[in-house]
């Protein structure tokens, strides 16, 4: 009798272990862009304070599971497992100067992972982005990890146009190898993901990016990732500040409002 229910249970196993990886893989993770934070809408980007603390709430109150983006670029690589249900990914673009003054607090009242993408030859010179220092009191608080946004955040499109093949070649390569030597050397820590500037991307842009020794590169796309995307192709959603109370949560739900953005 325990031999045939032994028998029974391994057979019930072996049957539902497939199915069960098959749901892992189907996960939808949205990726959420920040870029500015303040009192107003200084512009197409900048997210009301409130707004933003409100939507990190309604995370927390409603069972969303932040993840660090690290963690889905590990699935992507094979590197670990598959996002688990109603996963989340928070990043920011550029370094901008509320990061440090608006975000920080409310993440880290949260406890949330994020990953800032930023360009070396702005910090610590633009007025609107954030210092050195400041970068590395991110990175010991352990919920930050700060990547590539290339050298200075140039728009390939245009440098697609006026330039000489190999004269492209040098100028992407570095934009690229300049950010990642940057900002290893100045916060010590590994530098293998890039997001592009103004999403601009192509075939020749992601075969330069892995031959500067990036595993991941990002796009601007208002769709979920899921398990059918490549690493180098990841989408982002760009919020503004209309992504809020029912907007925001149309957009978790894979559902979101049709925007066009000026980026």
């Amino acid at each position: 009798m325990y031999r045939f229910i032994a028998h029974l249970l391994l057979t019930l196993v072996m049957l539902l272990s497939p199915l069960a990886a098959s749901a892992a893989e189907q996960f939808r993770v949205p990726i959420l862009l920040y870029h500015r934070f303040g009192a107003t809408v200084a512009d197409g980007m900048t997210i009301t304070t409130p707004v933003f603390e409100a939507q990190m709430k309604y995370l927390h109150d409603n069972g969303y599971r932040v993840i660090p983006l690290r963690k889905l670029v590990d699935y992507y690589r094979g590197k670990g497992p598959a996002p688990g249900p109603k996963s989340v990914v928070i990043v920011e673009d550029d370094a901008h100067k509320s990061v440090y003054s608006d975000m920080l607090p409310i993440i880290k009242k949260y406890r949330y992972p994020v990953t800032v993408f930023t360009y070396p030859s702005a910090i610590s010179n633009a007025k609107y982005a954030m210092t050195w220092e400041q970068l590395r009191d991110l990175s010991k608080t352990g919920l930050f990890e700060v990547q590539s946004h290339t050298y200075w955040h140039p728009n390939f499109k245009k440098e697609h146009r006026k330039l000489s093949r190999a004269a492209l070649d040098d100028f992407v390569m570095t934009q690229l190898k300049k950010s990642r030597g940057r900002l290893e050397t100045e916060l010590g820590t590994k530098v293998d993901m890039l997001a592009w500037p103004f999403g601009i991307y192509d075939d020749y842009l992601i075969r330069k990016a892995a031959e500067a020794g990036y595993a991941a590169t990002f796009t601007i796309e208002r769709r979920h990732a899921t398990a059918a995307d490549s690493v180098s192709r990841l989408p982002r959603y760009l919020l503004v500040n209309a992504d809020s109370g029912k907007a925001f949560v149309q957009l978790l739900e894979g559902n979101a409002v049709k925007r066009n953005i000026a980026y």
